[in-house]
This record gives structure tokens, sequence and C-alpha cells, in this order.
């Protein structure tokens, strides 16, 4: 199958929601008088959660420098993990939680309707029932929403593998996000012609079985920004790489690790923005304004491309199929 192996990369366009307060207007923080403390509980440790991280602490340290301190805790994939962190965090009194995936915004919402939480790496607030709407949360709740340009990832898998019919996508049956990104990758994927098939998977374990019977029922796969798949890509891309399934995924750090492509947004971006977010209700308190968020509109996409092994892959019938040198793929090429 003729496929070029690039990584792209796309600033994060970002859905927040507002975080709404009850009782009286807070008053205005100086932060020249105050060390705040943040509690984060991360969800799992992998290159997107981990850059979201990384995104948010350097946007306060950026802002507040030594006046912010941070206690940074994984739950290591479990939800009990992150209910525990997260109850400690409400122990200590932090001034804010943040929250890093959908689950770990979900326990930190269900230990605490005092504390402020900022979450990221969240697709859908509304659906996870973490929020009311995103225009009137009516909760402790805001964040920035990781929802991938699912339009374009099908374009990709056109314009670099033209030969696929048919697209399995595999899921952590566990989290909605995931779900919710399927679905809407199924739609798209069906509208521009392409049969789809949905796996679910578990637990770790599970992912050699489901993934290895798959590729004996697709062409391709395309991984939506899946946290029990991020932290697993090596695993499920040996399996891919020696049944010679190219896996176009929704997320920078997931190519990176094995898969073929991405068109995504950047996770230390949307970090920041949580940031940003957080930066708002320390120093002026909730309630936060209205915040919209769109990319630098000077040149919010960049692309970067990478050859694959000399050694040989399932990818590369010949040395012809595939560029002497690694090159870019431009935008132009990719977007519907």
């Amino acid at each position: 199958m003729k496929c070029k192996k690039f990584f792209a990369a796309a600033a994060a366009c970002l859905m927040v929601a507002g975080f709404a307060a009850c009782g009286n207007e807070p008053t205005p923080v100086n932060p020249d008088e105050k060390v705040f403390q943040i509690g984060i509980v991360q969800l799992a440790e992998h290159p997107a959660l981990d850059e979201a991280t990384r995104g948010f602490k350097e946007f306060l340290t950026e802002k507040l420098g030594d006046k912010v301190q941070f206690n940074v805790q994984s739950a290591q994939g479990e939800q009990t993990n992150c209910t525990t962190i997260v109850n400690q965090f409400v122990s200590s009194k932090v001034d804010l939680i943040m929250a890093n995936a959908t689950n770990a915004v979900k326990a930190a919402r269900e230990a605490t309707s005092d504390i402020p939480i900022v979450g990221t790496s969240v697709t859908d607030y509304v659906f996870s029932g973490l929020v009311a709407s995103n225009e009137a949360p009516g909760a402790n709740v805001t964040g920035a929403s990781d929802m991938n340009p699912v339009n374009v990832q099908v374009q990709l898998m056109k314009t670099l593998c033209p030969e696929v019919k048919t697209v399995g996508i595999v899921i952590n049956s566990g989290e909605e996000n995931s779900a919710i990104q399927a679905e809407e990758a199924k739609t798209a994927f069906e509208a521009e012609g392409f049969a789809v098939k949905i796996y679910s998977v578990a637990d770790t374990n599970e992912i050699q079985t489901v993934v290895t019977a798959a590729c004996n029922e697709v062409d391709a796969f395309y991984e939506p920004t899946d946290n029990l798949i991020a932290a697993n890509v090596p695993t499920m891309s040996n399996i891919t790489t020696a049944a010679g399934k190219p896996v176009i995924c929704g997320e920078g750090g997931m190519c990176e690790s094995g898969f073929l492509a991405t068109y995504a947004i950047s996770y230390y971006e949307l970090g920041r923005a949580a940031g940003e977010q957080a930066f708002n209700i320390l120093v002026n308190g909730p309630p936060l304004p209205p915040f919209s968020s769109s990319m630098s509109a000077s040149s919010p996409w960049s692309s970067m491309s990478r050859t694959l092994p000399s050694s040989a892959s399932p990818f590369r019938k010949s040395s012809s199929n595939l560029p002497p040198s690694p090159q870019i793929l431009t935008i132009e090429e990719v977007k519907p």
C-alpha cells in the first residue's frame, strides 16, 4: 500500500466551557500576596496528556513565577486512583484542580463542588455529563476541548492510502469521549465511501487479541485520541505493521510512537489554554468570562515528515513506492 510517512500537527482549536459561580461576587486576588496551590491529576502517562500538563504548568509559571506551586499526580490509567488523588487535593484545600482527561475531571467534579476545576484533554463536556451546557455549565467546571478534526483525518487517509476500502477503529469501551469520536469518525468515513468497523477493548490485555483479529477484516485503522490506545501504541503498531495495515491517528504523540500519520491538535497549546483559564480564575475569581480561542491566524498549521525505517516495512513494497527523502505534505493536499 502506497503510503507516505509524515506527521502534521495543528495548533489546538478549542471549545471551552465557562465557569459558573455561586454566591457573592468574588474579590480579585493579588498574586504578589499569595502562593497558589494547584493539584494536577493526570489520568495516565502518555505523550498527549504529558504535553497538556506541561503547557498548563508553563503558562502559569510564566504568569505567576514562584507564586504558584504544583502537585502533579498520575492515576496510572485507573479511575479509582483519580478518586484517591482528588480527595487528597480536596483535603489539602488546594486553590484549583487541573484534571487531565475525562475520567480525571469526573473524579474531581464528584469530589468537590467548591474548588474550581479546569479540565483539559476532554472531547465533549456536555456529553460526558460534566457541565449542563458549554454556554452555561452551571457547575465549578471549565476546560478546553480536544475535539479532533475528523473530516481532515478522512482526507488524510484518502490522500496517503487511496487503496483503503474498510477502516477499523479500536477504542476503550470505558472512555465516553472515545465513543463520541468513533461515531463521528464512522459517519465521516462512511460519507466518503469507506466501510467502517468499530472494535472495543476493555483493558491493555485485550488489545493484542482484538487488533490481530481486526487486521483480518479491515484495510487500515483510524485511532482517535483514546487514552488506553495512546498509552499502548507500540503494542498495536507492532501488530498493524506486521499485517501491513496503516494507522491514521488523532494525535501527534501517537504518530511519533508508531502510527503512520496524523493531522492533529497540539496538546501543549491545549494545556496552555487551560492554564490561561486557571490564571483568570485564580487572579480574578469566578465566574470566568467567556473564553474563546482560535489559534494564531498567521500560521495555525504546521507539518513535518519522517521516513519509514530503512528496514523492511509492509508499507514498502519496493523502494520506488516511497520518496527517497522526507517530504512535506502541505495542508492544501489534505484539506477537504
